[in-house]
């Protein structure tokens, strides 16, 4: 059953929280126990699987016969990195008002949900930050299966981002602009700002700027940035980086949005689906 009884909450939005994953089933199981640990779940869990093999199917499976919410497997297939068209996909099956993104490789406080939720505001998107972890301590996590984190823990990178003081989060300020610190690992939006911008631009394959021409249009629409620290904690999986041989072509992409100041793109949610 959904956790409702805080009156602070009663009216708060439902969520679909979305996340992204390709290959690496070990980390996408922890991920979701640390759903499982949340103390308010979502209202549902969408896994955009960016054309996974059986593995990770199989996970999904295994958790699926007694999630604690719907768990939604959408799934395209492998064809290289395309990352916006799978979250396009994600978004578009989702059925909660507020979509709260993270990738395959963040594992969750377990107030994670409960802090989004009450820090969601309309006419916003929010970007959230992450705890880096190293190698050693991801190996650990992994091998243990635990989704439980320490902030006194050895391997904490950016340990500033593990504090969980939820009074200081709405003290927070920093970039407003769509690039600066602009991670799409953690992030969430309004569903219905999402569609009005027709979601991530497809054209965008292989690594780097989806999100933040994502949040151009969003910001070209008139929806202001929320940075949130403090609360929501993310902790981020060590793992090597993805190639980043498309990157200057998908920023030329992105500094056209700029410079058009676009609120829309073509090869959108609609076009796709």
């Amino acid at each position: 059953m959904y956790l409702t009884t805080a009156p602070a909450l009663r009216h708060a939005p439902t969520t679909s929280l979305i996340i992204a994953t390709y290959n690496w089933p070990a980390a996408l199981d922890l991920i979701l126990r640390s759903v499982r640990a949340q103390r308010e779940w979502p209202h549902e869990v969408l896994i955009a699987d960016d054309g996974s093999d059986t593995q990770t199917r199989q996970i999904i499976a295994s958790h699926q016969r007694d999630f604690p919410v719907p768990l939604v497997h959408v799934w395209h297939e492998d064809t290289g990195f395309r990352l916006a068209a799978i979250r396009n996909k994600a978004i578009a099956a989702a059925r909660g008002d507020y979509v709260i993104q993270i990738d395959g490789d963040i594992v969750l406080h377990r107030n994670f949900v409960r802090a989004h939720r009450q820090f969601a505001e309309r006419g916003s998107y929010v970007q959230g930050s992450r705890c880096m972890l190293s190698a050693e301590l991801t190996s650990r996590l992994l091998q243990q299966q635990r989704a439980r984190i320490s902030l006194l823990e050895r391997g904490l990178g950016n340990r500033q981002n593990a504090l969980h003081v939820p009074a200081l989060s709405r003290l927070v300020g920093g970039p407003t602009d769509p690039d600066r610190r602009t991670r799409g690992c953690h992030m969430a939006f309004w569903r219905d700002d999402l569609l009005a911008v027709n979601g991530y631009d497809e054209t965008f394959e292989g690594w780097g700027r989806e999100d933040s021409e994502l949040a151009a249009r969003l910001i070209n629409r008139g929806v202001r940035r929320r940075n949130f620290k403090f609360s929501a904690i993310a902790y981020r999986l060590w793992h090597r980086q993805a190639p980043r041989d498309a990157f200057a072509h998908n920023h030329a992409r992105y500094v056209r949005t700029l410079a058009e100041r676009r609120r829309w793109c073509e090869a959108g949610i609609i076009v796709s689906h």
